[in-house]
């Protein structure tokens, strides 16, 4: 580690017994136990608003996540001398969830299921609460105006590339289904379920993806109270910082097209993935069209899009063609998954 990196280890409380660099971030052998290092992307109001939830979290019957450590001063962020922010918090032994372990992946998702029950802001009184998710019309919209916009520009572009060819010969398809879609989310449940878990405290954690999942052989340490997880004693959920009030599905429909994106749109996994959801926590009739409606949004197509737009255009690497490519495939997997597992038709 750097010197001042060093220097934020004085601001604990802690022995630290040796260090190691991991990608963007340190682990720390203490006497406390592992710990990590990393920069902060949150303000000090949102990390306070983490370590709240975390702690109620551990004391509900889900112990393994990771807690943010306070420092001498009593602050959960702490800053170098060239103004880095840097959090400390309480990390695990384990590997990440490998997908390409279908026991691992349906035992992820019962553990979001589980997680879900118990992810709920609990207001004390004054307290503020967390930010609420953008609703998703407004997202929808966003995006296909955003689509037209990146169309436009390549249309008048005097030089095209692989690329933009490409992303004109699909885009009519794409931005049809994009306006579709928005116009069957607003004749869904989704305004009632949005509403109703806005006021109920639902959060998710808002990035629930096989990095963020770890699993040992030798069961964690946990000393938190109520009904546990019968994979809690052998997992661990972190990096919640992206967290919020929000329809909680969201986080197994992210979960969801990552691991279908690794698996070629699998029918039978994908239905035991929502089915071992759905045996800890039942889904509403809302939650599984919300899931429907959000896989049939041609969301990458979009996502690639609005990356060529705002980067350097003059040179466009061919992995993002090929990307491209990718993307029009899995669109075709993808809406054969909705018609035989969720039988819901974008057309």
């Amino acid at each position: 580690m750097k010197d001042y990196e060093l220097e934020i280890l004085d601001q604990y409380e802690i022995e630290i017994r040796s260090t190691r660099k991991v990608r963007g971030a340190f682990f720390c052998d203490t006497n406390e136990g592992i710990m990590l290092l990393k920069e902060a992307a949150i303000s000090d109001r949102r990390a306070l608003f983490l370590y709240k939830m975390l702690c109620r979290l551990s004391g509900d019957g889900y112990p393994n996540v990771d807690i943010p450590v306070a420092s001498k001063e009593g602050s959960l962020i702490s800053t170098s001398r060239d103004g880095s922010r840097y959090m400390l918090k309480r990390w695990f032994n384990g590997r990440e969830c490998d997908v390409r372990r279908e026991a691992e992946v349906l035992e992820s998702v019962r553990n979001l299921a589980f997680l879900h029950q118990k992810l709920h802001w609990q207001k004390d009184s004054e307290e503020e609460s967390p930010s609420v998710g953008r609703h998703l019309k407004e997202e929808f919209l966003c995006h296909n105006r955003e689509l037209k916009k990146v169309r436009s520009f390549i249309r008048n572009k005097v030089n095209k590339g692989d690329f933009e060819y490409l992303f004109l010969q699909c885009f009519e398809k794409m931005y049809q289904t994009a306006v579709r879609i928005t116009k069957r989310l607003e004749n869904s449940g989704y305004e009632d379920l949005y509403k109703k878990s806005i006021e109920s405290g639902c959060l998710v954690h808002g990035d629930y993806n096989y990095h963020n999942i770890l699993f040992s052989n030798v069961p964690f340490s946990g000393t938190g109270k109520g009904t546990v997880f019968r994979g809690a004693d052998r997992m661990a959920t972190t990096n919640f910082e992206h967290f919020r009030l929000d329809v909680q599905v969201q986080d197994l429909y992210y979960f969801l097209r990552k691991v279908m994106e690794k698996h070629k749109w699998n029918e039978q996994l994908g239905l035991q993935m929502l089915e071992a959801y759905s045996a800890v926590r039942p889904l509403e009739t809302a939650e599984w069209e919300y899931i429907a409606l959000k896989l049939a949004y041609p969301e990458k197509f979009w996502k690639i899009a609005n990356t060529y737009y705002h980067s350097n255009k003059a040179w466009i690497p061919e992995k993002n063609v090929d990307k491209l490519k990718t993307t029009v495939i899995q669109s075709e997997e993808k809406q054969r998954f909705l018609r035989n597992v969720l039988s819901f038709s974008v057309e």
